[in-house]
């Protein structure tokens, strides 16, 4: 190989150098317990890349600093989203709180998530349907901010309380204790709606 392939320096290599003679620089500065500091002869280029190497330390810190604190944000977020009743469901069922179905389209989508095998959706199409059917024949109009504590006592004077207890109870532990839903929960739940039907 011709010695002109070859590279002379480098910045690495330069980087090391200014390292050791910095290195030995301090050496001797703790060996002669000197208040005035000796003379180093630092390159232009050298402080250039330090400089650089400084700057892009501090932005990859505060990058790292804005990646944890928005990791922290979504995490809490996340646990606040997970804990309000409803809210891990999809925009379609979040909105129709609001829009408020008729009973028939709550038992359509029950069925069509008892087909995908979503029993926890089913159940809680269910439960909306009982609150639907409620509101429709005057017995008890539904209020967004009420609870299933609530409910539970409204329907004390109702015919077939085991069958509204039931639905309420399976709402409860689909929200706050997150427990799966079984197919053999879902038929209870359905057949609980079927005798709150027959009234």
């Amino acid at each position: 190989m011709a010695a002109e392939s070859f590279e002379k320096t480098n910045l690495g290599w330069e980087f090391q150098q200014q390292m050791q003679r910095f290195n030995e620089w301090f050496e001797l500065l703790l060996s002669r317990n000197q208040t005035q500091l000796p003379e180093i002869n630092w390159s232009p280029e050298l402080l250039e890349f330090l400089w650089l190497l400084v700057r892009g330390v501090f932005w990859v810190m505060v990058g790292l600093l804005l990646v944890w604190l928005g990791r922290q944000i979504w995490q809490n977020w996340k646990k606040f989203y997970d804990y309000v009743p409803g809210l891990e469901n999809s925009v379609e069922l979040k909105t129709t709180s609001i829009n408020k179905l008729k009973v028939s389209n709550w038992i359509e989508r029950s069925r069509k998530y008892y087909r995908q095998g979503n029993y926890k959706e089913a159940v809680r199409c269910l439960y909306m349907a009982m609150l639907q059917r409620l509101n429709d024949r005057g017995i008890i109009l539904d209020e967004t901010s009420r609870t299933d504590g609530e409910y539970r006592q409204l329907i004390q004077n109702l015919p077939n309380q085991q069958a509204y207890q039931l639905l309420l109870n399976t709402h409860e532990q689909l929200c706050f204790a997150n427990s799966p839903i079984s197919l053999e929960i879902f038929e209870r739940c359905q057949q609980a709606y079927q005798e709150i039907e027959k009234q």
